[in-house]
């Protein structure tokens, strides 16, 4: 009986010493004169666990973690392949607690398939929504993906079947894009990442599926460069699916012609917005652009282009697979389908979190995330990256639900959750969105590229206790004419972190009083 050993090979495993498990499993099996197969999958997203090492045996497999090379030894005489007992034993890894309170769509392959395998992607449901695409009419595919109530996983939240929609509706003969958005460049994200690293398949099959839908033959996935193992990762399954028939001039033998490319970027935030991305792909300096046109109906090269977010095409397969209604029974409110909570920050069990829309805040950061790693009490949470607002404590009723954000001026974004203790300092992180603004600025317009450095500047004469009450106006003022007066959602957004800090933690922008002695 044949048995394999998974190891970790995304980005963060190895952050965390996978190569160095990998290695030490390797020794191990040579010296003892064992036969077992290694595979480096993906994340399952639990990196509290990480390295997280799976042990396949026939109809069983057993997880142990988090792993380092010094355990090695030890597992091996303890028996691990055979499932024996160990300190570091966490029995089947469905059953874990963390994995088990999960409704794993979008990521129900990651961490348990060989990502840079075709075979076992198909063995595990893969391609299934492509084979039904490629026999359906375009008209039906973008019907089915709007009955799903499926939104941009972006930020943005725009719901994707209409965007599909308006591509379709340009008519048929002329050249059409798929464009991937995977600069992932949130503070605390990493969704893209996992899927990008640990089931690259799912993307080439929601990117396949968009391109029979509005009748595109070309897809482009732009990478921020800080992601190299996943470009490396990805451009291997391109490869495959091309060599098996998924890409090409006959996607799985159908009338339908699609092929893609992975483009890195030069590094810059501002690129994550749709505009600028194309203007960067287009090979020109990465500004935003004035809307209209829409880049539905001019967008790369002038032409028709759908550009959704990695999560958004990734989640397309099992529509296409189980159907609108299946996925539209998930969620809560015009929030459909799951959502991949990215838990960061100061937190005890930080990771990757698949779970329908609905879950309150509180019990994410509470109940999932375990509360602060340090043991303090959670003083803020940010949510939707470092242009998001800051919630504090009171308001972690709030479920996790794009309407229900906005009624508390915050938004979602990408999903990331980054958690602070008592010992942040809120004015700080206010002056930290507005030097950050004024560093990813493309420049364009006045209040994105003049209104941060002001507001740096605003921020640190409230610091030094300069007119402060005054200040403080100002700031609000500044804000305001940033939120309603930029062009993209860089200058726009840069006010939620600042005044939900100044809002819900007025008291980090005040002096604190000065208690003198009695004598």
């Amino acid at each position: 009986m044949s048995v394999t050993i998974y190891v970790p090979g995304d980005s963060g495993a190895l952050a965390l010493g996978a190569d160095k498990v990998a290695k030490a499993i390797e020794r191990e099996l040579s010296a003892r004169k064992i036969s077992a197969r290694i595979v480096r999958n993906g994340s399952r997203g639990a990196y509290f666990l990480e390295p997280l090492v799976e042990v396949a045996n026939g109809d069983s497999r057993l997880a142990y973690g988090p792993v380092s090379s010094k355990d090695v030894p030890s597992l091996f005489d303890a028996g691990f392949l055979e499932g024996g007992a160990h300190k570091l034993a966490l029995g089947d890894p469905e059953d874990h607690p963390y994995f088990a309170k999960q409704t794993r769509l979008t990521f129900q392959r990651c961490g348990v398939t060989d990502p840079v395998s075709l075979d076992d992607y198909e063995k595990h449901d893969g391609l299934k929504g492509l084979r039904k695409a490629v026999a359906m009419a375009p008209a039906d595919i973008v019907k089915e993906v709007t009955e799903s109530g499926l939104r941009g996983r972006g930020g943005a939240g725009f719901p994707t079947g209409i965007k599909w929609k308006t591509v379709l509706d340009t008519g048929p003969g002329i050249q059409k894009y798929i464009v991937c958005n995977a600069d992932e460049g949130d503070s605390g994200t990493f969704a893209d990442r996992m899927i990008m690293e640990g089931d690259p398949f799912v993307l080439i099959e929601g990117m396949a599926i968009a391109g029979v839908a509005v009748g595109a033959t070309k897809g482009y996935i732009y990478i921020r460069s800080e992601y190299p193992h996943a470009a490396a990762i990805l451009n291997k399954a391109i490869a495959a699916a091309r060599s098996a028939g998924v890409l090409g001039k006959s996607v799985l033998g159908s009338q339908h012609q699609f092929d893609m490319e992975v483009r890195v970027g030069a590094g810059a935030y501002v690129c994550g917005e749709e505009t600028s991305l194309l203007e960067s792909l287009e090979g020109k300096r990465g500004l935003v652009r004035a809307k209209p046109p829409l880049p539905a109906h001019k967008g790369l090269f002038g032409k028709p282009t759908v550009i959704n977010n990695v999560i958004s095409l990734a989640s397309v397969p099992i529509i296409l697979d189980r159907g609108g209604a299946f996925y539209k029974d998930f969620g809560l409110g015009r929030s459909r389908g799951t959502i991949p909570i990215q838990i960061a920050g100061n937190v005890k069990h930080g990771g990757l979190f698949e779970a329908a829309f609905g879950l309150t805040l509180g019990e994410i950061v509470d109940e999932i995330g375990g509360g602060t790693a340090s043991g303090r009490s959670v003083k803020a949470v940010q949510v939707g990256g470092p242009l998001g607002a800051y919630f504090p404590r009171a308001l972690f009723d709030t479920p996790f639900d794009y309407e229900a954000f906005a009624a508390k001026d915050g938004l979602i974004g990408h999903a990331g959750i980054v958690v602070f203790d008592d010992t942040a300092d809120m004015l700080k992180q206010a002056r930290f969105a507005m030097e950050f603004c004024a560093i990813e600025s493309c420049g364009k317009c006045t209040p994105c590229r003049l209104g941060s450095t002001r507001g740096v500047e605003v921020v640190d004469k409230i610091a030094s206790n300069i007119e402060r009450e005054k200040q403080i106006e100002l700031l609000t003022d500044l804000c305001n004419t940033m939120k309603f007066g930029s062009l993209c959602a860089l200058g726009g957004f840069t006010p939620y972190p600042v005044m939900s800090a100044l809002t819900h933690f007025p008291e980090d922008f005040r002096p604190t009083p000065i208690v003198e002695a009695a004598e």
